[in-house]
């Protein structure tokens, strides 16, 4: 009934299996693969004719989690997997990222690729595994797929390069990358680092690189066994016809001038009006509307690129290695615990700091379990900051993707939670758009930070690299636009600090690019991030002493863990009681550290002086303030240490004979007390007579003459 074909390696240290034909053979492409006891079935499928009218590729990819896959039930009303969460949004465009060069330039048909978690062994990560299946369903496919590639995650523990690493060893990693490419070359880096040099990271790519090669030579021997025919793809017809009317017509050269406009609107509508009359020249001869966009952007893409190889000059005149003017500002919002405005050219972030505490931490359901986060970063990308009228709604793919990356460069720098015990969000609102977005993001969140007050190990900057490579030669593009990112060979991202790299992101249109060219590239965006640091320390070079007034003051204080339950209280009346009456926020958590935030030093004060009264004990022999709460004929009781009363005898409520205790005091009266003793069983004696009720000073040693008369 089944015609399976598997492979099985060894690969650092655990077994990898691939297996087809036994689990959705309707599929083009079909895996079935493990690695250690995390599997994931992958998918790949595509339309049998290309779709009418586009001029790109409609592949879409989706990584799913099942949450059986670790023998959870879902939670939530409808108990089933919802909208994708942010693991899995991340985990389809790793995957995309690596796949999409790879077919075949003609190809338009519609292609899904699907990978499923169905096991997890919480030590392999299953999207190093799903980016894999997805390679070997595409090359089984018969799509026109150009790989197989391969792809692994390293980790550097100890000055060493680790293979694989499981989630144990990348807790004390220096560095989480993931690295994927064909035989000769590398196509996709994502990464998270400690501050490590250029050296080590490019490192950490070429033995990724290497590591991952078995993979590829395992895919190939299952491919040479269960491959489907390959699929027929056409060249369109009409693209060479489209080409020859536009440049009989002229248009290459108008493009040419078009591009010599530095400011981007202004250049935006002079291309627009070239490509217009490129519509009019060809539509007397019919030709199909894909052929007609791809021939001008391939004239687009010639006059770019041309004039950037011949002459070293890019669209808005610049060289190879320059950075566009930076202004950073902070302090922007007068109300923002801390904001910063960071341009670049014609990139601009408006990037806001909130502080919290941990009420405010994000609770994230995680196929491995349950965690919370202190530290979000939030980008958004409106539609105005490109000078469109758009859509708005939830943030899509490119959002989430963008603000991760921010996210990774940035949190190996943050204070731990005992050095700085506040839940941080960042909102990034990208108010201008030509050129990198999540880089200015990187520089925005690293001064908005640090005008919050919190104590970053560095100032943090980013830059993003392009390529473009030809057979006769190639340029390496610092703080590329966004016309070089569209018509370039590579996107690279470089975020870091003085002393190192804190992310590294790369994805490339070709197929694939050589360690020389990534070296250049990262010694080159090195000097460009030196550049903007500097441009960033005439704003601010290091946190702001203390937070801003505004934001939530945070006292920590350690109280024993016996006497939790006494500062909680019966159903939380206690500490629902102190919150209320103070109105600061106050987090227990299970070690006895307790955390106060107000915004009124007072309020703190006064939660702190409650709580400590609660898990302490009075001592006898000090002065304490407290309040009659109620007067007897043999004396008053005055509530003075939290919810602690105590009696002061009526022969202790003043130095001379008292008939009567509302002669002293009245209930209601702040009073300064002397604890005198405390017996077996609880009960507290007070007096009032040896303490100067006006200073508070302990007068019961004073010569009988020195004290008032009656």
């Amino acid at each position: 009934m089944f015609n399976i074909s598997k492979v099985e390696l060894d690969w650092g240290g655990r077994k990898l299996l691939i297996e087809t034909g036994k689990v959705a053979r309707q599929a083009d492409g079909a895996v079935m693969i493990s690695y250690g006891e995390s599997a994931v079935l992958c998918t790949a499928v595509a339309a049998k004719s290309p779709k009418p009218g586009i001029d790109f590729f409609p592949l879409t990819v989706h990584y799913q989690e099942k949450t059986f896959a670790t023998g959870k039930i879902p939670g939530g009303f409808f108990k089933r997997e919802g909208r994708p969460t942010e693991k899995e949004v991340l985990t389809s465009r790793l995957i995309d990222r690596p796949i999409r060069p790879l077919f075949a330039d003609s190809f338009r048909n519609e292609t899904q690729v699907i990978a499923t978690v169905l096991s997890h062994d919480f030590e392999n990560d299953p999207d190093i595994v799903a980016l894999v299946g997805a390679s070997a369903a595409l090359t089984l496919s018969g799509i026109p797929f150009l790989g197989p590639i391969g792809a692994a995650r390293v980790g550097y523990i100890d000055g060493q390069y680790v293979l694989n690493p499981t989630a144990a060893q990348l807790e004390v990693s220096k560095l989480d990358l993931i690295v994927a490419g064909t035989v000769d070359a590398v196509l996709m880096v994502e990464s998270e680092a400690h501050e490590l040099s250029e050296e080590i990271m490019l490192g950490a790519v070429m033995f990724g690189h290497r590591g991952f090669q078995p993979v590829i030579e395992a895919i190939i021997r299952l491919a040479e066994r269960a491959a489907k025919e390959p699929m027929v793809t056409i060249e369109n017809p009409h693209y060479a016809t489209a080409v020859g009317l536009m440049v009989a017509g002229g248009i290459e050269a108008e493009l040419q001038t078009a591009y010599g406009e530095r400011i981007k609107q202004a250049r935006y509508e002079k291309v627009g009006a070239v490509k217009k009359k490129a519509q009019a020249l060809v539509a007397e001869a019919k030709l199909d509307n894909t052929a007609v966009s791809d021939a001008f952007k391939g004239l687009e893409s010639k006059v770019v690129r041309g004039n950037i190889l011949k002459t070293g000059l890019r669209i808005d005149g610049r060289d190879t290695k320059t950075v566009r003017p930076i202004v950073a500002e902070v302090g922007v919002l007068p109300r923002a615990h801390g904001a910063a405005l960071f341009t670049r050219g014609e990139t601009q972030a408006l990037v806001v700091t909130t502080l919290g505490t941990g009420q405010d931490e994000q609770i994230i359901d995680a196929l491995t379990g349950e965690y919370r986060e202190h530290f979000m970063l939030h980008y958004n990308f409106p539609p105005y900051s490109v000078g469109e009228a758009g859509r708005m709604g939830s943030p899509g793919r490119r959002e989430i993707g963008h603000g991760k990356l921010a996210w990774r460069a940035i949190r190996p720098l943050l204070p731990s939670k005992t050095d700085f015990p506040y839940t941080l969000r960042v909102v990034s609102e990208i108010t201008e758009s030509n050129g990198s977005s999540s880089m200015a993001t990187v520089c925005g969140t690293s001064l908005s930070l640090m005008d919050a007050g919190v104590p970053l190990k560095a100032p943090c900057a980013g830059i993003a690299m392009g390529l473009i490579k030809e057979d006769d030669g190639f340029a390496v593009l610092s703080d590329i636009l966004g016309d070089e990112d569209h018509l370039g060979d590579m996107d690279f991202k470089v975020a870091g600090t003085a002393n190192g790299v804190t992310s590294l992101q790369m994805d490339i249109k070709i197929t694939g690019i050589t360690e020389e060219i990534m070296k250049i590239a990262l010694a080159q965006a090195r000097d460009g991030r030196h550049h903007i640091l500097g441009e960033m320390e005439k704003a601010m070079t290091s946190a702001r002493s203390g937070v801003k007034q505004n934001a939530p003051r945070i006292t920590v204080i350690q109280i024993p863990k016996d006497k939790i339950r006494e500062v909680i209280g019966t159903g939380g009346k206690v500490i629902r009681e102190i919150t209320e009456k103070t109105g600061c926020k106050i987090d227990i958590e299970d070690d006895g550290t307790i955390k106060v935030a107000s915004t009124e030093q007072s309020a703190s004060d006064a939660a702190i002086q409650w709580i400590k009264s609660i898990t302490s004990e009075p001592e006898v022999g000090m002065i304490y303030k407290g309040k009659v709460v109620k007067a007897v004929d043999f004396g008053a009781f005055v509530n003075f240490f939290g919810a602690r009363d105590g009696l002061v005898h009526i022969s202790e409520l003043a130095a001379r004979r008292v008939n009567k205790v509302t002669d002293v005091v009245a209930e209601g009266q702040e009073v300064r007390v002397k604890v005198l003793g405390i017996d077996e069983r609880g009960k507290v004696r007070l007096s009032m007579k040896a303490v100067d009720q006006a200073t508070g000073e302990d007068i019961s040693n004073r010569p009988a003459e020195a004290t008032p008369a009656e």
